[in-house]
């Protein structure tokens, strides 16, 4: 058989083989090599999903300033500090940890001084006087619960009758349970040598999350201790012991002193807060996540394929609790750089069904979560994988013949077999394997010759040697270039 022939047809083979089996490709973001970078995340943050692998899950809600607040600390922004302004920080030993459990960030301990902070003359702990209904709560995750760890303290003291009486405020573990004392603070209340202590009920488990709030009601006197928002202890501090039938002993606080947060104790804690109120936002019933209703966006950096690329499909390894939702969108376009927040559209697409019409250069792909009614359950997103359809870079022709003549070389080829093929470019240099070349008239490496069988390079310096090949491009765009052929050679000369 003649070899030309021959060549012909394993050629032909091959551009069969690449149409038929090259073009389905997918990309897989998320699982076990992680995700990249992304362009936006709203609310969302990474967490663990499916096979302990990373996952997209809505943030926690970190609690917001009002009215009511004395005191806000919640880590966010890599800071330590009173984000409502009214106290200052003193001292610090707190540094920020990213294993938070409301927002991105809480404070880690490592029982070396916790933060101290200084109120200002408006404050519950930076006047003197009479105050009022107080709500102290934060998330713990403590290290170890070790007996004699110190969460919170606060030591001043006021003037009775002529004599000083010294006033105490702790939080303290004792065998696996946080403790609450309150010493000489409630104006009249002597019992115990005027200490109220209120304990957790509950165990306190190292290495797990748990909300504690520490709530007193002026009107009532109700003084109660909540884990998790269930009820821990309850005392009323009201002359007759219980809730009717007696006044309320109302705490005085005396001279300005500063607050010691974690001065003794080991582990994290995230969003700590005083309030002048003695209502919870964390309730048994409602739970202690508080993933935002609105829910949150991700959306990926623009994803580069090829030109004329088309998405066949989206897969998606997803946890949807009860309630919760996810959905996804995808956009496309040839010049990611004019994209704006919409445009171009983004099209809503479901895992695992067709899609149609999405091509381009360039593919973005977004998802919303949505957590439950009560805002207690987050979805989330171990691995997308985006299904597409690439345009087989075509074959090059399979033979390029150079014949040099004087100050020029005359290059011709076989069209190649491949139907995809929309022209060729020429490339050229002075050295094997670099087509850097510049001399030609036609122009620089590399030179679109169009869809024709022969081009003559003109220009060119004679006893100088140069190196040829050749490459296809497609019919579906002038960027979408196959291979180099076999190199070949010709030095130019006037004989």
């Amino acid at each position: 058989m003649n070899k030309n022939i021959l060549t012909a047809i394993i050629a032909f083979f091959f551009a069969l083989l690449n149409t038929a089996f090259a073009q389905e490709k997918s990309i897989v973001l998320g699982g076990k090599d992680g995700w990249p970078a992304l362009s936006k995340m709203d609310g969302i943050v990474q967490g663990k999903g499916r096979f302990g692998y990373d996952a997209m899950v809505l943030a926690t809600n970190s609690r917001p300033l009002d009215k009511d607040t004395d005191l806000l600390i919640n880590f966010e922004n890599n800071e330590v500090k009173d984000i409502s302004g009214n106290y200052s920080v003193t001292s610090n030993s707190l540094v920020s940890a990213e294993k938070s459990f409301m927002g991105k960030y809480s404070g880690l301990s490592r029982g070396t001084g916790g933060v101290r902070l200084r109120g200002g003359k408006d404050t519950i702990f930076g006047k003197q006087g009479q105050g009022g209904s107080i709500t102290i709560e934060f998330w713990l995750k403590p290290s170890i619960a070790e007996n004699g760890e110190i969460v919170f303290s606060w030591r001043s003291s006021r003037t009775v009758a002529g004599y000083p009486l010294y006033q105490m405020i702790t939080a303290s573990f004792f065998g696996n349970h946080l403790e609450w004392s309150f010493t000489n603070v409630f104006n009249g209340y002597v019992k115990n040598g005027g200490e109220i202590t209120l304990s957790s009920y509950t165990t306190i488990i190292p290495e797990i999350w748990m909300h504690h709030a520490i709530h007193f009601d002026q009107n009532t006197g109700a003084f109660e201790y909540r884990i998790n928002g269930k009820l821990e202890d309850l005392k009323y501090v009201t002359t007759s012991g219980h809730e009717a039938g007696g006044s309320v002993y109302s705490p005085i606080m005396g001279v300005p002193a500063d607050i010691d947060i974690c001065p003794q104790y080991t582990g994290l804690i995230d969003d700590f807060r005083i309030q002048r109120t003695s209502k919870s936002e964390v309730s048994e019933d409602l739970g202690i996540d508080n993933y935002k209703i609105s829910g949150g966006r991700f959306e990926t950096e623009p994803i580069l394929l090829s030109q004329g690329s088309s998405v066949v499909s989206l897969n998606a390894i997803v946890d949807k609790p009860s309630e919760t939702g996810v959905e996804f969108f995808i956009r496309s376009g040839d010049n990611f750089y004019n994209w704006t927040e919409d445009f171009p559209e983004w099209i809503p697409v479901r895992p695992g069904e067709k899609i149609e019409n999405v091509s381009g250069l360039y593919f973005q792909i977004a998802a919303e979560l949505y957590p439950d009614g009560k805002g207690s359950r987050t979805p989330s997103v171990t691995q997308l994988s985006i299904n597409y359809k690439e345009i087989p870079s075509p074959l090059a022709p399979f033979k390029l013949t150079a014949v040099p003549m004087d100050g020029s070389v005359v290059l011709t080829w076989p069209y190649s077999v491949d139907d995809s093929v929309g022209g060729y470019y020429i490339f050229y240099g002075e050295r094997p394997g670099e087509y850097l070349g510049r001399d030609a008239l036609e122009g620089q490496s590399p030179i679109d010759a169009g869809n024709s069988v022969s081009i003559k390079l003109n220009g060119l310096r004679n006893g100088k040697i140069y190196y040829f090949a050749i490459a296809s491009y497609s019919k579906y765009g002038s960027r979408i270039m196959g291979e180099l052929s076999k190199e070949v050679f010709a030095r130019p000369s006037k004989k």
